[in-house]
């Protein structure tokens, strides 16, 4: 038996990334999944997002591992889409016991530099987009009674502060407040919902061309191994980075039965980079 066998697990962003990452643990622990996903480029940012053919694989490699799966192409700014989704879920899947609302994108720029579509875009997709999320989904948990758990992804810049990304620590931070919010309103339905701050996580969008740069403003064409060396001294474990399956094993153990009572609390998956 898995460590969440039986349950449906909710997935936003799951495409690719530290969504695709969370797909595959959990239905390597027993849960069927719904990955959902815009598969769609947004102006105000400057490197792609996933395809339609990166969800497609997300999906292959649940199938792969014997679970059931719905994937579906919506922007989490949808809230009809997501609506429906969570619906079709319910009614294919039995309900929804794990949401990981964990869409999200990054950018870097100075506050006075941000434009109003960089602004909105980051709020609406990385805040307003869990939100979105969560009242797509939440119902369904409450209408089963057979509580569940809501995990909500922000990042550690929450926690340490950074410069050039006011947009993005706004709209995580945000979300940090929503998660205490729900932890006391859904307790009681006992719904747990918790957060996880990523770090420096090896994925498409830290290995951008405009992370990069961000990064390593000195070089001409810096590299994933340039970044590497520059945020090594950033975490006390020197890592730099961690990879997207350190998170997806926070993301199983709050929603596994091992964290029954663990509910409101931040869970920093950084290399100790706030300690650093």
């Amino acid at each position: 038996m898995g460590r969440v066998a039986g349950k449906v697990a909710f997935i936003t962003g799951a495409a690719r990334g530290q969504g695709r990452a969370h797909a595959v643990r959990l239905a390597q622990e027993g849960a069927d999944i719904v990955a959902v996903d815009s598969c769609a480029d947004v102006a105000s940012l400057e490197y792609p997002m996933a395809t339609v053919d990166d969800l497609r694989e997300t999906e292959k490699l649940v199938r792969d591992l014997g679970r059931r799966v719905i994937a579906r192409q919506v922007d989490v700014r949808d809230q009809a889409g997501l609506d429906q989704v969570a619906a079709d879920a319910v009614e294919t899947l039995g309900g929804i016991d794990i949401v990981s609302a964990n869409a999200g994108v990054c950018g870097c720029r100075p506050t006075v530099d941000l434009t109003d579509a960089e602004w909105q875009d980051m709020v609406d997709i990385n805040m307003t987009g869990v939100w979105r999320t969560v009242k797509a989904t939440v119902p369904h948990l409450i209408s089963a009674g057979r509580g569940g758990s809501v995990i909500l992804t922000s990042s550690v810049v929450t926690m340490v502060g950074a410069a050039n990304v006011a947009h993005y620590n706004a709209s995580k931070s945000g979300v940090v407040g929503l998660m205490k919010t729900l932890s006391a309103e859904l307790g009681p339905h006992q719904i747990r919902v918790n957060a996880v701050h990523p770090g420096n996580v090896a994925t498409d969008m830290l290995f951008s061309d405009s992370t990069l740069r961000v990064f390593c403003p000195d070089l001409e064409n810096p590299t994933p191994e340039d970044l590497r060396e520059r945020a090594r001294g950033g975490d006390v474990l020197g890592q730099g980075w961690v990879e997207a399956i350190d998170i997806s094993n926070a993301v199983l153990y709050l929603a596994s039965e091992e964290a029954r009572f663990v509910t409101g609390v931040s869970i920093p998956v950084d290399c100790g980079r706030r300690i650093g």
